[in-house]
């Protein structure tokens, strides 16, 4: 399931980030990457921002779509 459909407040565990590659390495970069744990802090029009790696950051719908979680 993308991350974009999390509950808030709900730890994930990142399965597979897709998309391009400019797209995956960006996320990479940021600290989305397989098993990372990653919980929703707010969601509002779809745009997130999420708690990852103890960061908080912000990110889009279509980034949100490419980190698959369960």
């Amino acid at each position: 399931m993308p991350l974009l459909f999390a509950k808030e407040g709900e730890s994930n565990c990142i399965r597979k980030v897709t998309g391009k590659e400019e797209t995956r390495l960006f996320l990479e970069r940021l600290g989305f990457v397989a098993g990372a744990a990653v919980t929703v802090v707010s969601s509002i029009g779809g745009n997130l921002i999420v708690n990852v790696k103890d960061s908080r950051v912000a990110i889009d719908k279509k980034l949100a779509k490419a980190i698959m979680i369960g």
